[in-house]
């Protein structure tokens, strides 16, 4: 069976509010010490079959599917998570960079705060990466705002009272 199937069948198998938060709950922590083991190792290239991967971070295969596909963007070629079973062997060559902008990305807090970045990422080149993010986030507006239109930060001020001071 492919492990992104298990991992939707143990969703699924989750009825109450009180499961799903321990079920996330689990991958959260699961996840959280994946990337602890590969930033403290700095280990960017992880080649082994899905389950020699989860044993390696301690991860249950099923909640290898969840990680593979968040950290499938980062990687310099994509896997096809869906079809990706116990015994199919894959290469994990990530992008530190482009991880850490895709943890900025998905607000995840709890892993581009990890201290493990300290070793892999200079607090410099981070502090560039954020920025460029924030600034890939702004809303630009194509139309010119004028003093007393709504202001489009959504304020709901006028422009002259809010973002145009």
């Amino acid at each position: 069976m492919k492990i992104y199937e298990t991992w939707e069948n143990m969703q699924n198998l989750c009825q109450t509010e009180m499961q799903q938060r321990e079920l996330w709950a689990t991958y959260y922590q699961q996840e959280t010490d994946a990337y602890k083991i590969i930033l403290a190792n700095k280990e960017f290239e992880i080649t082994g079959t899905a389950k020699e991967i989860a044993e390696k971070f301690n991860m249950e295969t099923a909640i290898l599917a969840p990680f593979l596909d968040g950290i499938n963007t980062s990687l310099k070629d994509e896997i096809d998570v869906q079809s990706v079973e116990e015994e199919t062997e894959i290469t994990l060559n990530i992008i530190p960079e482009k991880l850490y902008y895709n943890m900025l990305n998905a607000k995840a807090k709890w892993l581009y705060e990890l201290k493990e970045w300290n070793d892999v990422i200079p607090e410099e080149k981070r502090i560039e990466i954020t920025r460029a993010w924030r600034q890939e986030q702004q809303a630009v507006s194509a139309t010119t705002v004028g003093r007393n239109d709504p202001c489009p930060c959504g304020s709901g001020k006028k422009y002259k009272k809010c973002c145009g001071k």
